[in-house]
């Protein structure tokens, strides 16, 4: 009988610590799309970021909300054809394609006062205001965009873009970060603040960048800052990140599997807390 009694109440123990079951949706543009198109990686990654975030929160569903090549401004626009569902958290990784199509920025005042999707601030109040009136109760983790080495994309070399070393149209890479940081304050919420964590640094994107060689025509690896100078033709040239250039991106771009896997380590801090 006594064993029955134990039995019984390590049952409700054990019932009554299990984690609840927690649903994650993903608003994001290429890098969290990717999670579930392996394959347009070149199989250069084996898991995104959110497979490796409920791998170590296994009570945390994701649903994937990435849009490749989109902006917030096109994530705003379309905010209300998307289907994003009722969740209890939501992730929001947007701002590098915003940068580099030269979007303007604005002001914390286009957040607050809600002044429309013509600016980057306005673009992210329209998303979260339609994530707080399908959960006013729910979670939302902003997430700033990454440094950027130069990118060239692996299936299509004409599709390349210099890195965040240089300003686009007269703005900043870190300012987008920025200004996601400011709307994480504004509205006090987590912010997983990517540009500035000293792991996912520009020099740590990759190992080299393979280019010919301006004085002897050969192919060298050129590391960074010095790759930064030299030309890369896309019609003609090799590739110029070969597998053993993967760091922490496989193109100076999107996350290898060690970028990742730091992305889910900060993702996972975070979420620990909602627990």
């Amino acid at each position: 009988m006594k064993k029955l009694v134990y039995l019984l109440i390590a049952a409700c123990l054990l019932t009554s610590f299990k984690p609840k079951e927690v649903t994650w949706v993903a608003i994001g543009d290429s890098i969290t799309y990717l999670n579930d198109h392996l394959d347009e990686t070149g199989n250069r990654v084996t898991k995104g970021y959110l497979t490796r975030v409920t791998e170590k929160l296994p009570n945390v569903h994701y649903v994937n909300q990435g849009h490749n090549g989109w902006t917030s401004g096109g994530i705003a626009e379309h905010i209300e054809t998307l289907g994003i569902v009722k969740a209890d958290v939501y992730s929001v990784f947007l701002g590098t394609n915003d940068w580099w199509g030269g979007r303007p920025i604005g002001t914390l005042n286009d957040y607050t006062n809600n002044k429309g999707n013509n600016t980057i601030y306005g673009s992210f109040r329209i998303i979260v205001n339609k994530l707080r009136a399908l959960n006013p109760e729910a979670k939302i983790v902003l997430i700033t965009p990454m440094q950027r080495n130069d990118f060239v994309y692996i299936a299509d070399h004409n599709n390349n873009a210099y890195g965040s070393y240089k300003e686009k149209n007269g703005q900043s890479l870190e300012a987008v970060a920025n200004a996601v940081d400011s709307i994480a304050a504004y509205e006090k919420i987590p912010v997983v603040d990517l540009y500035h964590n000293n792991k996912l640094g520009i020099k740590n994107l990759v190992n080299f960048k393979r280019l010919k060689d301006p004085k002897t025509g050969q192919y060298k690896n050129f590391t960074y800052p010095e790759s930064t100078s030299i030309p890369f033709d896309s019609k003609n040239d090799e590739y110029p990140y070969p597998p053993d250039a993967i760091k922490l991106t496989f193109d100076g771009l999107h996350p290898s599997d060690k970028g990742n896997e730091i992305i889910a380590g900060e993702l996972v801090k975070v979420m620990k807390k909602f627990q």
